[in-house]
């Protein structure tokens, strides 16, 4: 059946459209942290649908939510008051730490993007964007534009002119021999001496731990330093938390308050996690840049009544929970583990992260180049012991990417860990 299926999927969709493992894995339902497959066989889930089921598969909150919408409206569009969106939105304003916030909702992280690119591009009147090396933000014309992995960026071709900027990766390139401190100092100068040689960009987009690129973060504190000069020249802040936000971090609620001593971004983009499944993203910007607009819009699925009902039951349960909280301290317990376990694997050339956001960097044994061949084998031997877990990287690394749910507990954070170190031993 999954080979006939395979067959079909190679017939009608794009070759481009990437699937994980040498044969491909048909899932068919899910419960709390664990999914199924067409053949009946059990996995742990550690990759979440790409970071997007925060809470559980089948939590009974967001499927009872989703059941009483659908029994009333799925859809009416931007054009008609909407309940569900209204209070969505004043949730998100309100934890959002931006004042005199302003929410719009989109269907994508991608489609989050665009809209923060085109409101921070129309508020400054300026088409040059500030990117992070290594960064990922979409898959859209605008979005690869500005994306610092080259990786995911099919074509230069952009309607944005876009200069990237060092310190996203904290342990590789010309600085990475230095103390946090000097490394800041080194990333601020050289911002300091590109903003010198351009005229003012309309904004720097950043992720406060970048996704794709393997789950790399620059020292605590970057972002507030590069926020100093910013401010000089009036360029805003845009904080891409499509993978960060809603506590995932564990020790903060928005990867940005890491970087948080001069006050928010400009700009929040956020999306995944907060539809558990759902297709729901969207920006938070403070009023004066998000009514910027001078030309009608609206969306016609954005804030669709039904994902705002998912994603408001999938938020509230979030918060009464102390997901947050979770994420922290079984976060720290499976860092530790996985840190005990690669000190033994030649391959392993870092553990990083936060929270139940982490990244277990492979390359050739003593040197620092990428190993994707050995990337591939883990994921193909965790998937043998039963867990699920994805992969990235950029700036010629290969890494796996650790992303459970956020309500995993204490022996499933044990359980998947001893699978990934029987993973990690076979290479």
């Amino acid at each position: 059946m999954t080979r006939d299926l395979l067959g079909r999927h190679r017939a009608v969709l794009p070759e481009w459209l990437a699937l994980y493992y040498d044969d491909p894995l048909e899932i068919t339902h899910g419960e709390g942290r664990h999914v199924w497959d067409a053949a009946g066989n059990k996995y742990l889930d550690f990759f979440g649908g790409i970071l997007t089921t925060m809470t559980a598969h089948a939590l009974p909150e967001v499927t009872k939510a989703v059941s009483e919408q659908a029994g009333r409206i799925i859809h009416s569009s931007t054009l008609y008051l909407n309940r569900p969106m209204v209070e969505l939105a004043e949730r998100i304003a309100h934890v959002s730490g931006i004042p005199d916030a302003r929410v719009f909702f989109t269907t994508s992280g991608t489609e989050a993007n665009d809209t923060a690119l085109l409101l921070a591009t129309a508020y400054r009147r300026s088409n040059t964007i500030l990117a992070m090396r290594n960064s990922y933000h979409g898959r859209s014309f605008s979005s690869v534009g500005i994306t610092g992995n080259s990786g995911w960026s099919p074509t230069s071709l952009s309607p944005l002119q876009t200069l990237y900027v060092h310190g996203g990766v904290r342990t590789r390139g010309p600085y990475a021999h230095l103390d946090d401190r000097d490394f800041i100092a080194a990333c601020v100068d050289d911002l300091r001496d590109l903003l010198g040689h351009t005229r003012a960009p309309a904004a720097l987009i950043a992720e406060p731990i970048q996704g794709v690129g393997g789950f790399t973060s620059p020292p605590d504190g970057l972002y507030a330093a590069f926020r100093e000069v910013l401010r000089e020249r009036d360029v805003l802040w845009i904080a891409d938390e499509v993978q960060t936000g809603w506590g995932r971090t564990g020790e903060h609620f928005w990867g940005w308050q890491a970087h948080a001593r001069n006050g928010p971004p400009d700009i929040v983009t956020f999306a995944k996690g907060i539809g558990n499944g759902m297709s729901v993203g969207g920006v938070v910007a403070r009023a004066e840049i998000m009514n910027c607009l001078d030309a009608n819009s609206i969306s016609t699925f954005g804030g669709t009544q039904i994902t705002m009902a998912a994603a408001l039951a999938n938020l509230n349960y979030a918060l009464e929970h102390d997901l947050q909280g979770n994420a922290r301290r079984v976060g720290g317990l499976l860092l530790e583990r996985l840190r005990a376990v690669a000190a033994q694997v030649p391959h392993v050339r870092e553990v990083r992260g936060r929270g139940l956001m982490l990244g277990i960097e492979l390359t050739r044994p003593g040197t620092d180049e990428a190993a994707p061949e050995a990337a591939a084998t883990v994921l193909e031997e965790a998937r043998a012991g039963g867990l699920l877990i994805g992969k990235g990287g950029g700036h010629n690394t290969s890494a796996l990417r650790v992303a459970p749910p956020m309500s995993l507990t204490v022996a499933e954070a044990e359980e998947g860990a001893a699978i990934l170190e029987r993973a990690l031993r076979s290479i």
